[in-house]
């Protein structure tokens, strides 16, 4: 089978768990012997960056190309509110974006699409692969078909941006833009009934299907920890809204008993290297990538997410539970569908300092039961398992021939 992916971003390009999560699949798949192409975006490059073309071949071929817009997804400042209502308008629209996917299925001709985030490469992007008449799967990530932002921050649901009519026209514009794919996936059951309730997707089938774990070797358990500290690990972007000033404040309930090390790029990583040289418990690693990540997630007691924005399936509890490092966070959008509460992590009220230093406490106190969880931890991560994930997804695009019912299975 031939099957095209498509991702606003894509490896070595990574911001977030999304891109993760296509690359993965995408592997995956080429392994089981499916031929699999890519497309993705890249920065403005001169005129010939504006049509895709293969930059590179890993296990699959990658098209690259610039969708044209007024400022690259790749830029990072803030930009004005009236630049950036532009900026969603085009990418909404995009006659580029349109123009490159109706390129790559005439000269690919694919059985089959799985489009990923499309906020930065096109959302009209979907509705071309339905018009050009192949099978479309839509995977979910975040909230952004509804919010342009992707972000949606507990306590501000009922701010005025999220009340006001232009939710309600970007919302119309995306219904259009993303028409009717033949088959949804949401990686949780928050996330799926976030867009029924927003009246999206209701012709479409919908599939509880979580996110796979990253493929690889689970090292063995050592015997013993190697350090005296109890040792908190945060993975992620550090921004705002991903709860880490929360988390510095928390640690101030501790003494010397307790170390953090953060691992991430983001607008505060200057805050954050500056709270590492004040603090001597608190050790900044920059980015780190996979393989290094799990250097780090061995010797961790518990990772951190202290998320204040609605989390739909993050990327690092998987990798937690792969090494079978429990995990401390907050209780909000799909989090508790993975974290299960006194088995494998602890969670806590989102935004509640408070909440947050006492379930850091529990792990810090109770080191010797939740080292004693560790197997039971990995026991629990093999339904996530990647060969898993792929298999079901064979399944399902094998089922795509056949009448496809609007209802939302659970996985």
């Amino acid at each position: 089978m031939k099957i095209g992916i498509v991702s606003n971003l894509y490896p070595p390009e990574a911001r977030g768990g999304a891109e993760l999560v296509a690359s993965r699949v995408a592997d995956a798949l080429y392994a089981r012997g499916h031929e699999v192409f890519v497309l993705t975006t890249q920065p403005f490059d001169g005129v010939r960056s504006l049509f895709p073309r293969i930059r590179e071949r890993t296990l699959e071929a990658v098209y690259r190309f610039f969708p044209l817009n007024v400022y690259s997804l790749y830029q990072d400042r803030p930009f004005p509110f009236p630049v950036r209502v532009l900026w969603h308008l085009i990418d909404l629209f995009s006659y580029t974006s349109r123009r490159a996917i109706r390129t790559i299925i005439r000269d690919e001709d694919p059985d089959v699409v799985i489009t990923h985030n499309l906020k930065g490469i096109g959302v009209s992007i979907a509705r071309e692969i339905q018009r050009q008449g192949v099978p479309h799967i839509h995977t979910l990530h975040d909230v952004q078909l509804s919010i342009p932002s992707g972000l949606l921050i507990a306590g501000e649901e009922q701010c005025w941006l999220n009340r006001s009519f232009l939710r309600r026209w970007y919302e119309a514009g995306v219904k259009r833009e993303m028409g009717t794919p033949d088959l949804v996936l949401s990686p949780s059951q928050f996330l799926a009934d976030f867009y029924r309730e927003r009246g999206m997707f209701t012709d479409s089938r919908l599939e509880i299907l979580p996110n796979p774990l990253p493929s690889g070797h689970r090292p063995a358990v050592p015997e013993k920890r190697s350090q005296m500290r109890t040792r908190f690990l945060y993975v992620g972007q550090l921004e705002p809204h991903k709860g880490i000033r929360l988390l510095f404040e928390a640690l101030q309930a501790f003494g010397e008993e307790v170390e953090l090390y953060i691992a991430g790029e983001g607008s505060l990583m200057q805050e954050v290297i500056e709270m590492s040289e004040r603090d001597s418990r608190v050790t900044y690693h920059g980015f780190v990538p996979l393989e290094h990540l799990v250097a780090l997630l061995e010797k961790t007691d518990a990772v951190v997410i202290p998320s204040i924005c609605y989390e739909n399936s993050p990327t690092v509890i998987y990798e937690s539970y792969l090494i079978g490092a429990p995990v401390v966070a907050a209780r909000i959008g799909g989090i508790p569908e993975l974290v299960k509460d006194g088995e494998t992590g602890r969670l806590f009220t989102a935004g509640s300092v408070e909440d947050l230093a006492r379930a850091l406490r529990d792990i810090h106190e109770r080191r010797d039961f939740w080292w004693e969880q560790t197997m039971a931890i990995r026991e629990h991560a093999k339904q996530y398992a990647l060969d898993r994930y792929v298999q079901r997804l064979e399944e399902l695009m094998g089922e795509l021939g056949a009448g496809v019912k609007s209802s939302v299975i659970r996985f």
